[in-house]
């Protein structure tokens, strides 16, 4: 808890805002009886005391004793104050001197220590988020094993998280004791105990059958019951028992006969929203009615494979494959751009012989200069920067009170791998030389097949292109929108078609690739897609215009 709380739910205190030099960010440790101190955010040297915010307290070298006072010294304050703390532990409960008491409420620790004797010191690791929509992830692999050194800076191991396959870098010096969940292991909250340090290698095997207290975060919150001041939590507890709102819908409906499944308004939407069908779910209403809890308990059956072959027809062989993280987020993604996204289709023709003749002439000039050679794809890539440059209307985002216009053009690439789909960006696409471009989506590619991309090689993109054209030559197809962008663009394979010629009566054969871009109608507007195809189309046809 820092100082702020404190001063906020003490009376005597409230006046004395300014006197204490506290740290809102403090980190606050909780250690074993046997050797307890109070460290700070930052290093401390060794010594007798360390500092939290403003106050400076003596390091416990002995076990707790009851009620134990000892000196205590507040920075920004003359004098010197008791402060007792509790049995058996180091944490001190109330400093006196200052008029009178400083209670010491619930502290959220950022280190979970044991409190029991026959456990040293220990620090448990938890599942971190290591992106902005991540609420759980899975352990590719361990790159340490139990007894390993750690330093701070080495990765521990490689976190498959909701968009990539990130390392997680050890913070602190020690030794690895327990790993609790192993190579593979799906599905871990964010904050879920994943592995054990310790400071001494002595100790290790004092963990060797540890397991993770499942009571350790909610002990917390009981002290607060003690402090007669803060009427809030008094408030909370009252409020969830006015809101019945979910038992109103399931009265509504009466029972009639005919065979006819019967089942709340409320559970009929969530079984709707899940795609369960009422027929697999049994009712525990008034005469067999379908409850919103009854969907709720089926779904979390089917989450753990109780009832997965309740769904398949007799008689089908088949596998389930279960979802990486990746697909899961992809999944969820695209039906909410489809569900949420206004979109509407515009699709133009483009010749491509001179595109094709230019990237001969330029590969040759790359090899011998030991470059990367030019693909169609990154032709496409470099005309569409420059097109969003000249209509930059397209490069932008709906943010429902306004439209947010980038001046930068980061073209994301759409990469299928066995993982799932990808989408690594270039980024200030315009602005680089195809030579630059070529190499850059050749490097992203290659990580994303080895499933090893950071959040910096995918976040950030204002636009995306999908071809799947070259690859696999599909002549035309829609793309779905990529939240927050405003469009994308689908690049299918150049087909050869016969034309008419310079010379009445006389005809040719040219290449021509089709381009569809889906738009977003609340920020593009019919007329403005058009205008970026033409932009797109001109330096397609003439492809000399981009080196300009």
């Amino acid at each position: 808890m820092c100082a702020a709380h404190l001063l906020r739910h003490s009376r005597k205190l409230r006046t004395l805002r300014d006197a204490l030099d506290y740290d809102r960010s403090a980190l606050v440790r909780y250690f074993s009886a046997a050797s307890a101190s109070f460290p700070t955010k930052g290093s401390a040297a060794a010594g007798v005391e360390k500092r939290i915010g403003g106050a400076r307290f003596p390091q416990c070298k002995q076990p707790g004793k009851e009620l134990e006072t000892f000196k205590v010294s507040l920075g920004g304050l003359n004098g010197r104050y008791a402060c007792r703390r509790a049995p058996n532990n180091c944490i001190p409960t109330t400093i006196t001197g200052l008029n009178g008491s400083l209670s010491c409420g619930q502290v959220s620790s950022a280190r979970s220590f044991s409190s029991s004797a026959d456990l040293p010191p220990h620090q448990e690791i938890g599942m971190p988020s290591l992106s902005p929509t991540m609420t759980e992830g899975n352990i590719a692999r361990w790159l340490k094993k139990e007894g390993d050194k750690v330093s701070p800076g080495e990765v521990l191991c490689e976190v498959e998280t909701d968009k990539a396959t990130v390392e997680m870098e050890c913070m602190e010096e020690g030794y690895l004791a327990k790993i609790i969940h192993g190579d593979g292991a799906k599905e871990i909250k964010v904050g879920e105990i994943i592995a054990v340090t310790v400071e001494e290698e002595g100790d290790l095997e004092k963990f060797k059958d540890y397991k993770p207290s499942t009571s350790a975060a909610p002990a917390a919150p009981s002290e607060p019951k003690a402090q007669p001041e803060p009427a809030e939590p008094k408030v909370k507890e009252t409020e969830p028992s006015r809101t019945p709102e979910p038992k109103a819908p399931k009265t509504e409906e009466a029972s009639q006969p005919g065979g006819r499944i019967f089942s709340s308004p409320l559970a009929r939407k969530l079984a709707e929203d899940n795609n369960v069908p009422l027929s697999s779910v049994m009712g525990t209403g008034p005469d067999g009615r379908i409850l919103k809890a009854d969907i709720e308990d089926y779904l979390a059956s089917v989450a753990k494979g109780g009832k997965r072959e309740a769904l398949a027809a007799p008689g089908l062989s088949y596998t389930d494959v279960p979802n990486t993280q990746i697909r899961k987020v992809t999944a969820n993604r695209l039906l909410s751009s489809k569900q949420t996204i206004p979109h509407y289709y515009l699709t133009v023709d483009a010749r491509v012989d001179n595109l094709i003749k230019l990237r001969g002439e330029l590969n040759p000039l790359q090899e011998s200069s030991g470059g990367k050679k030019i693909s169609i794809n990154d032709l496409v890539i470099k005309a569409a920067a420059l097109a969003l440059r000249k209509v930059p209307q397209c490069n932008s985002s709906w943010m429902s009170d306004f439209i947010r216009q980038y001046h930068n053009v980061n073209i994301n690439v759409a990469v299928q791998t066995e993982h799932g789909l990808f989408v690594p960006v270039i980024r200030d696409a315009d602005k680089k030389g195809l030579g630059t471009i070529a190499e850059e989506v050749k490097q992203v590619a290659q990580r994303a097949r080895d499933n090893s991309l950071k959040p910096e090689d995918y976040e950030g993109g204002t636009f995306t292109i999908s071809n799947l054209g070259g690859p696999f030559g599909i002549k035309q197809f829609c793309a779905i929108i990529n939240p927050p962008q405003s469009a994308i663009l689908a690049i299918g394979t150049a087909e050869k078609r016969v034309i008419p010629g310079s010379v009445d009566g006389q005809y040719e054969f040219g290449s021509f690739m089709s381009a569809t871009m889906s738009c977003d109608h609340r920020v593009i507007d019919g007329a403005i897609g058009a205008e970026f195809l033409k932009a797109f189309k001109g330096y397609i046809e003439n492809p000399n215009s981009m080196l300009l």
